[in-house]
C-alpha cells in the first residue's frame, strides 16, 4: 500500500496515457451528454374516483371538498414528476359500470371514500373497482360513515389494495410514490453483465418477467471490455477529476491511473444502459476486468439508478422498488452481529455517496481499494450516526424478509469491507437464530446479502405488498 497522500499531491501523480481511443458509432451516440441520461420513466396513469355523496346530507362530504383534492394531487403530480393523476368520476351521480371502462388506460388507482351513508351502494361500487385488480389506494377520512369496517377484508381476500384510514393529507403523497412502483417495474430493463446470483426464482428471466414485467437483458464480459476500450481516456479523467478527485475527503492506496480506469468503466456502462434503455445493472464479473464495478455502481446510486454487486438479482430487485417508492439508493451488505451491544454491522466496498437520495448532499468519503484484493478502487463513506435505516431482502419473487435499526457507530476495521456501520436493532441475539426467517435460501451470497436504505419503511413496504402481492416477513 502508498502512504497516505492529500489531493494536490495526488493530481500531480502519473499519467492517464495520450490520445484518445476512437468511440463505436453507437457509443459515440450514447455517450452524449444529453436528456437520454439518467433515463426517467413514463408517468404513471393514476386514476382518481371519488365516491360518496358530498353536500348537507348527514355526515357527507362538503362539496367544495372534491375540488380541494384536485388541486392538491396537481401539486402533487407536479412535485413527483412521474405521476399523472387521470380520471375524477364523482360516484354518485355517474353509475360505477360507467368508470369500470376507463380503468383500462390506468396503471392503478386512488379511491376517495367521501361517505358510506346511503346504504351499501358505495362499498359495493368501490368492491366492483377494487376487482379490476390494479394497485389501488383507498383514502378514507374521519366522519366518512362506517364503511371502513369493511375495508381490512379486502387485503384478507389478497386484493390489491392499500388503506390509508387519515385525516393526513400527506398520506396521499405517500399513496402515489407506492402506487408507481408496479408500473414502473413492468418497464425496467436490468443488464446482467455474466449471468445472474440467487435464488432460482430471481435469476429465471422468465419468471422475472411474468411476475414483475421486468426485464433481464444479458451483457457478456466481452461486451463489457469493448465498452470499455471505446471510452476515450480524456472524457474518464475529466468524469475523475470532477465527480470523485474534486470532491474525496482522502485518496489512499489507488493511483491516479487505476481511479481514471474506473471511472472509464463506469462510463462503459453508462453507455451500455443507454444503448440497451436499462435502469440497472448487475455484474457478477464486478471483481474482474477490465475494472471493479464498486466507483461505477457507487456513482449510479447517487444518480437514482441502481448498480449491484455481484450479480445479486434478489438484491437488484429490492433496490428497484425501494428506489421507485422512496427515491433512495440501496447499499448492499455483508453483516455481521454484535449480540453484546445489540448490533448488525454493515460493510462493503460499494456504496452511493447520496445516501439520501440523487437530491441530497453528498456523505464524506475517501477513495480507497476493494479490501478483499487490496486492489482496484472502492469508497469509505461516512454514515451519520442516529440515522435510522431499513435492511430488506425481496427473495423467490414472493418474500420481503425486512428489518429496521439506528446507526450508532462507524468503524474503519481492517478485516472489514471499506465502508462500514453498526446499527442498533430491535433484538440482534433473535435475529442472528432467525437470520433468513425460514425463507431466504441457497449460497452464501444469497442467504448472506442484505440491502440497507435510510428511514424506517417497515409500514410502508407492508402497503407496497399488499399492492404488489407479495410477503412481508419481520427477520428479528
Amino acid at each position: 500500500m502508498s502512504e497516505q497522500m492529500n489531493r494536490r499531491e495526488f493530481l500531480g501523480v502519473g499519467a492517464a496515457g495520450a490520445g484518445a481511443v476512437l468511440l463505436g458509432t453507437q457509443l459515440a451516440a450514447a455517450q452524449d451528454q444529453g436528456a437520454n441520461w439518467p433515463p426517467k420513466m413514463p408517468p404513471v396513469k393514476i386514476y382518481k374516483v371519488f365516491i360518496g355523496r358530498t353536500g348537507g346530507i348527514y355526515l357527507s362530504r362538503p362539496t367544495d371538498e372534491v375540488e380541494k383534492f384536485n388541486r392538491y394531487l396537481a401539486n402533487l403530480e407536479y412535485k413527483l414528476g412521474d405521476v399523472k393523476f387521470i380520471g375524477g368520476d364523482l360516484v354518485p351521480p355517474t353509475e360505477v359500470e360507467q368508470v369500470l371502462p376507463k380503468l383500462a388506460g390506468a396503471d392503478a388507482v386512488l379511491l376517495f371514500h367521501l361517505s358510506a351513508h346511503g346504504g351499501d351502494a358505495p362499498l359495493a361500487a368501490m368492491t366492483k373497482i377494487i376487482d379490476i385488480g390494479l394497485p389501488t389506494a383507498v383514502f378514507s377520512q374521519p366522519f366518512s360513515g362506517h364503511g371502513w369496517m369493511y375495508f381490512p377484508a379486502w387485503q384478507k381476500q389478497g386484493k390489491k389494495v392499500m388503506l390509508l384510514p387519515s385525516s393526513d393529507w400527506g398520506e396521499l403523497d405517500k399513496a402515489a410514490c407506492l402506487l408507481r412502483v408496479k408500473s414502473h417495474m413492468a418497464k425496467t430493463r436490468i443488464l446482467v453483465i455474466r449471468g445472474p446470483v440467487g435464488s432460482a426464482a430471481a435469476c429465471s428471466a422468465e419468471q422475472v418477467k411474468a411476475k414483475l414485467g421486468t426485464e433481464m437483458i444479458p451483457v457478456t464480459v466481452e461486451e463489457t471490455l469493448k465498452a470499455h476500450e471505446a471510452v476515450s481516456l480524456k472524457d474518464a479523467e475529466a468524469e475523475a477529476q470532477q465527480y470523485w478527485f474534486s470532491k474525496a475527503k482522502k485518496i489512499v492506496e489507488p493511483t491516479k491511473d487505476e481511479i481514471i480506469s474506473a471511472t472509464r468503466y463506469y462510463l462503459a456502462v453508462k453507455n451500455l444502459m443507454i444503448e440497451k434503455g436499462a435502469h440497472a445493472v448487475t455484474s457478477s464479473n464486478c471483481m474482474g476486468a477490465p475494472a471493479k464495478g464498486c466507483l461505477a455502481f457507487s456513482k449510479l446510486g447517487d444518480l437514482g439508478l441502481v448498480g449491484a454487486c455481484e450479480g445479486d438479482m434478489d438484491s437488484t430487485l429490492t433496490m428497484l422498488m425501494f428506489n421507485y417508492a422512496f427515491g433512495v439508493p440501496g447499499f448492499i451488505s455483508d453483516p455481521v452481529f454484535d449480540i453484546s451491544c445489540n448490533a448488525l454491522i454493515h460493510f462493503h466496498c460499494t456504496s452511493a455517496t447520496k445516501m439520501a437520495g440523487p437530491a441530497s448532499k453528498r456523505l464524506p468519503f475517501s477513495i480507497r481499494t476493494q479490501s478483499d484484493s487490496e486492489q482496484g478502487v472502492a469508497l469509505d463513506v461516512e454514515m451519520p450516526i442516529g440515522q435510522a435505516v431499513t435492511c430488506a431482502k425481496f427473495v423467490n419473487l414472493d418474500t420481503m424478509v425486512i428489518s429496521t435499526g439506528e446507526i450508532f457507530k462507524i468503524t474503519h476495521d481492517e478485516l472489514g469491507c471499506r465502508t462500514q456501520f453498526w446499527t442498533k436493532v430491535k433484538d440482534a441475539n433473535s435475529m442472528f437464530r432467525n437470520w433468513g426467517a425460514g425463507v431466504v435460501e441457497g449460497g452464501v451470497m444469497t442467504l448472506l446479502h442484505r440491502v440497507v436504505f435510510f428511514g424506517d419503511h417497515m409500514q410502508s413496504i407492508g402497503d407496497l405488498g399488499s399492492l404488489m402481492g407479495f410477503k412481508m416477513v419481520e427477520e428479528a
